[in-house]
This record gives structure tokens, C-alpha cells and sequence, in this order.
């Protein structure tokens, strides 16, 4: 009996030991170093003697929101580094890497990888895993993350474009409503994706993002930093777990969260600071329409593009003025569609996983690859993978003559 307890004590005394060796082997974590720009001074908008180009501010800023812009782009550029609390894995070192085409805050080739498992038609995202996202960089190769074999849906997804988010941003929700059909009209039906935003607190409809997934720039840009950064914010303080290996995390993970902290005086962090410049970026630019693309507007309604691509919605009152009651020619109707086989796989939220969001088309012209996956090179080969719900639109646009086709592309490159 003797034996025995000598036994245990020092099987307990080891243990302890080692637990005590564990804790001290683990790095000391550190205050983030995040960098830091002098604000801009007020600053007057660009002067309207030239046409508007992608990348511009809103018209109609005053000079204190240009300033804020210019502030949020200067974040939105930045590369963060370890130091600063990037990782420990993340997709890229910056938003304008993957949001730079033809300029910043534009879309770009870079496809994520989404994963997950789907059994009977119910999905799951293998969060334990590390799922539904698979971030494809890291601080040191021991977190690589992998596709885990238990996953059976992997799906890719495009860099969307930013310009004009501040305009939808401002569409009140009963516009989106009214977009959703009562009664299918060639099988379109549509339906908003209800969302839980973090910003607010509140469940409110999506509109940012494939899937819907995100209500507000506020949390569209804390979701990003964390998920494709590895910048935790107060938005969200958690860490991603390579794989949900939440030891590998705790070794590696040496910086304190959240990582992006709001400064005193302004009360903002980067993420505000970088919802501001989406809010403030300009829509596309349109061209003046040639005869073709006016003939092609005329295709576009015909052809029943614009059930869902529907070309007008307008904002509401507005304190920002530049935001104020204005037209928004974003040909979308923000809601989710069943697009059949177009469908990524992936559910989100309120998105089932053949749903997918209504792409806004507007600066479709800067914005390829097409589709949600960067598959369809040109215009022509992403209307002819519409399935689903648009199936009957993309069928009228198998029967156009090769006239009626260019007009179509025409006017699609020129909103």
C-alpha cells in the first residue's frame, strides 16, 4: 500500500512538473504593434472637371469625409506583419491584395477555399476543423491548414468588388423586401438573408458578401480582418484555431487579442477606420452608352436579366448627404436565389447551399474573372453557367441572334 502511494506522489509530482514546464515553454504574449499614419487634414474632394473613375469618393463629400477616406484607404493598403498580430494563419497580408483591381478596393483573381461536410442534405461546416474557411497562410509551417479528409464540399470564392458598398449600405431593408417575389415569375422567387450582425447587436439583413453573410461594412470589414488577416477586433476577439488545433493556436498565438484596439481619443480602430473608406468609395463609374449597349438595355430587360439584376434601388434619408436619398444603379435585387448547379456547396447563415446572393453588375468591366469562383472569363461564358432560378433568363440568351448578344455585352460593360 506503501508503494503505492509512493507510486502516485510521484506520478502527481511529475505531472505537475511537467504542467509547470508546459506553461513556462509557452511564449509570452505581447501589446500589438499596429501600424500608424498621421490623420489626413481636411481634405477638398477632386474637383468635377474630369469624368469619375473607379476608385474615386463618393461625389458629395464634404472635406472632413474625404479625409476620413483617404484615412480608411491608407489602412485598406497596409501590410500587416506578426508583430502586429497578423496570423497566425491567415489568407493575405492586406485588404488591397486580394481588392485591387483595376485599383484599390477593386475585385481581383485571388480565390479562398471553403469547406465542409454535407449528409442527407444537411450541411456542416466542420468548425471543429477549422472550417468553413480554409486559411492558406501562416507564421510558421507547423499551423498549415488542410482540407480535412472528413470534408466532402470544397468550394472556391472570387474577391468581390468594393465600389459603391457605402450606396447599398444605405438601401433601407423594406427596398430589399419588395424585391422578394410573392409568386414565381419564371421560377424566380428570391429571399432575404437574415443576418446577425455583430456591429449592431441586432438581426438584420444581409447584402455584403456572396452569401449575404454580412449586414453591415462595419462587420464585413471585422470579419475580414479576422478571417482573412488574423486580426482579432472587439468585433471578434477569437482567434482561428489552425484545423481547431486550439494548442497549436495557444503556442503560436503570441500577440494579445483583440489585436486591433480603438484608439482613445478617436474611438476607432482599423476596422472602422476601413468600413469608412467602403462606405466613402465611389460607385463605378458608367459609360456614355454607344448605340449598341442601348440596344443591349432592351436585350437586358427581354431576356428577363433584370428579375433579379434589378437595375435601380435608392437609398434612404441619410445624415451623410453624400449617402442622402440617392439612386443606386447596382442591378441587383440583394436577395438569395436557388442557382441550381452554380450553387457553391456552402451554406451560411440563412443561405442554403444553392443559394447565392444576386452579384451586383455594375463596374462589371474592371471586375473579371466572373462568378463566384473566377470560372467564366468572359461575360458570355458566366451567363451561359447561370442555372436554377435563372435557368429560364440564360435559356433567352441561348437564343439570341449574334447581334443581340454583342448589344447585351455591350450595355453589361458599360453600367
Amino acid at each position: 500500500m506503501k508503494a503505492k502511494r509512493i507510486t502516485s506522489y510521484l506520478a502527481l509530482t511529475l505531472a505537475s512538473s511537467f504542467g509547470i514546464y508546459a506553461v513556462a515553454q509557452m511564449p509570452p504574449k505581447h501589446q500589438a504593434h499596429r501600424p500608424q499614419h498621421p490623420p489626413h487634414p481636411p481634405t477638398a474632394p477632386p474637383h468635377g472637371v474630369k469624368p469619375p473613375q473607379f476608385g474615386d469618393p463618393l461625389p458629395g463629400l464634404t472635406k472632413a469625409q474625404v479625409a476620413t477616406f483617404l484615412d480608411g484607404k491608407e489602412d485598406f493598403e497596409d501590410a500587416e506583419t506578426e508583430a502586429g498580430g497578423l496570423g497566425p494563419i491567415f489568407n493575405r497580408n492586406s485588404c488591397a491584395t486580394c481588392h485591387s483591381a483595376p485599383v484599390t478596393g477593386g475585385a481581383g483573381p485571388i480565390n479562398v477555399t471553403r469547406f465542409g461536410r454535407t449528409t442527407n442534405g444537411v450541411f456542416d461546416p466542420l468548425a471543429s476543423l477549422g472550417g468553413s474557411l480554409q486559411q492558406e497562410m501562416e507564421i510558421n509551417a507547423v499551423l498549415h491548414e488542410v482540407v480535412p479528409a472528413e470534408a466532402n464540399v470544397v468550394a472556391h470564392r472570387n474577391s468581390t468588388p468594393l465600389f459603391g458598398l457605402g450606396l447599398i449600405e444605405a438601401i433601407p431593408d423594406d427596398q430589399i423586401l419588395r424585391n422578394v417575389r410573392r409568386t414565381p415569375f419564371d421560377g424566380v422567387l428570391g429571399k432575404v438573408s437574415k443576418v446577425a450582425d455583430a456591429a449592431t447587436g441586432k438581426t438584420l439583413i444581409g447584402r455584403f458578401g456572396w452569401k449575404a453573410q454580412q449586414a453591415t461594412l462595419l462587420s464585413f470589414a471585422g470579419d475580414a480582418y479576422l478571417n482573412e488577416m488574423g486580426i482579432t477586433s472587439r468585433l471578434f476577439p477569437v482567434e482561428n484555431a489552425p484545423n481547431g488545433n486550439a494548442q497549436l493556436l495557444a503556442q503560436y498565438d503570441t500577440v494579445v487579442d483583440p489585436e486591433d484596439v480603438v484608439d482613445p481619443t478617436t474611438g476607432r480602430g482599423d476596422i472602422d477606420r476601413v468600413a469608412d473608406f467602403m462606405r466613402f468609395l465611389g460607385a463605378p463609374p458608367r459609360l456614355p452608352p454607344t448605340n449598341s449597349a442601348a440596344g443591349g438595355r432592351g436585350v437586358f430587360q427581354n431576356t428577363g436579366c433584370a428579375v433579379c439584376h434589378v437595375p435601380l434601388m435608392m437609398t434612404g434619408p441619410n445624415k451623410i448627404a453624400a449617402l442622402d436619398r440617392q439612386e443606386v444603379w447596382l442591378f441587383s435585387d440583394l436577395l438569395l436565389h436557388d442557382m441550381g448547379a452554380l450553387g457553391d456547396g456552402i451554406a451560411q447563415g440563412t443561405a442554403d447551399v444553392r443559394d447565392m446572393k444576386t452579384a451586383p453588375l455594375w463596374g462589371l468591366r474592371g471586375s473579371a474573372p466572373y462568378l463566384h469562383d473566377g470560372r467564366a472569363a468572359t461575360i458570355d461564358e458566366a451567363i451561359r453557367a447561370h442555372d436554377g432560378e435563372a435557368k429560364a433568363s440564360k435559356d433567352r440568351y441561348l437564343r439570341l441572334n449574334k447581334q443581340q448578344v454583342q448589344q447585351l455585352i455591350d450595355f453589361l460593360m458599360s453600367i
